[in-house]
C-alpha cells in the first residue's frame, strides 16, 4: 500500500483544534519540522503535545508555543526554550513533567495495546504522591495540581519495593523523522535522530512520518528496520533542501590543531 503524500499541508489537514500530538525528536535532533511548521500554517489551536521538549523559542514545537496553539504539554524537560518556561510560570499553559524514561514507556505502552504499567520510578516523589504543579496562576499559586497515582508492593529478585502505577499514552497523530522511510512507511532512523522518533510512531492513530530519503519497497534490509509500516499510514517524502535544514541547539568549536608546516 502506498503511503506517500506529496506535501506536508496535506498530511497534516485533518489535524483539528483540541487534537493530540506525540512528536518525535530529542532537543533539534531529529525533529520533524517540516511537520510541525505545516501543522503551524493549518493553524489548530488547544493542542496537547507529548515530546521529551519544546523544541526552542523559534523551532521546532516551539513555534507552536508561541503562538499560543499548545494548550499542554507532557514532556520531561524545559530545555532551552525561554517561552516554554515563561507560559508555564504564568499560568498560559499545563505541562505535565515525567521522568524521561517513564514518558518512552508511556509511549511504547500505548503503542503496544497495554494500558498502564508498574514503575518504581518517582516513588516517594510528587510523581508517585501528587501535588505536582500542572499549572500555576497569575499570582504564581498552584492552581491545578496532579493527583496522587496508585503504588503496589512487588517482590523482584528477593526484594520488595513499592512501585507506582503509570498510565498508557496513545494520540491522535503522531509527528516523526526518519532518516529513510520506503512507500509502505517502514522506517529507519540515523543514529541518536532515532531517539523518541518510534515510540511516538507507536503511540499515535494515525502516524505521519516525513523522510529524508524515500526509497521503493524492498529496498530497506529488513534486520535494520526501526518502524515497521504497521505503525505509520502517511509518509511525507523531503526535498533535498528540507532535509538538509537542520539546527544545532549548542554550537561546541574548537581552534583547529596547527598543521606540521607551522
Amino acid at each position: 500500500m502506498d503511503k506517500v503524500v506529496v506535501n506536508a499541508a496535506d498530511a497534516v489537514a485533518d489535524i483539528t483544534d483540541g487534537a493530540t500530538l506525540a512528536v518525535g525528536g530529542f532537543g533539534l535532533c531529529g525533529v520533524p519540522s517540516v511537520l510541525i511548521q505545516a501543522v503551524h500554517h493549518a493553524g489548530p489551536v488547544g493542542l496537547t503535545a507529548v515530546s521529551n521538549n519544546c523544541g526552542v523559542d523559534d523551532w521546532g514545537l516551539g513555534i507552536l508555543l508561541a503562538d499560543r496553539r499548545i494548550a499542554t504539554m507532557i514532556s520531561s524537560y524545559v530545555g532551552e526554550n525561554k517561552e516554554f518556561e515563561r507560559q508555564f510560570l504564568a499560568g498560559e499553559l499545563e505541562v505535565h513533567l515525567t521522568p524521561q524514561g517513564t514518558l518512552a514507556e508511556k509511549l511504547r505502552a500505548g503503542g503496544s495495546g497495554i494500558p498502564a504499567f508498574y514503575t518504581a520510578t518517582g516513588v516517594g516523589t510528587q510523581i508517585a504522591e501528587g501535588g505536582l504543579p500542572l499549572r500555576y496562576a497569575a499570582d504564581g499559586t498552584i492552581a491545578l495540581a496532579s493527583p496522587p497515582k496508585a503504588t503496589a508492593e512487588f517482590t523482584v529478585g528477593g526484594e520488595t519495593r513499592t512501585y507506582v502505577l503509570e498510565e498508557a499514552i496513545s494520540t491522535d497523530f503522531a509527528l516523526v523523522r526518519a532518516w529513510k522511510g520506503d512507500r509502505h512507511g517502514n522506517l529507519i532512523y540515523r543514529s541518536t535522530a532515532r531517539n523518541f522518533n518510534p515510540l511516538a510512531a507507536m503511540a499515535g492513530r494515525v502516524t505521519i512520518a516525513e523522510v529524508e530519503e524515500l526509497v521503493e519497497p524492498g529496498e530497506l534490509d529488513p534486520d535494520q528496520i526501526h518502524t515497521p509500516s504497521i505503525f505509520v499510514q502517511r509518509v511525507v517524502p523531503l526535498t533535498p533542501q528540507q532535509a538538509a535544514n537542520k539546527r544545532i541547539e549548542r554550537r561546541t568549536t574548537r581552534p583547529r590543531p596547527a598543521s606540521q608546516e607551522g
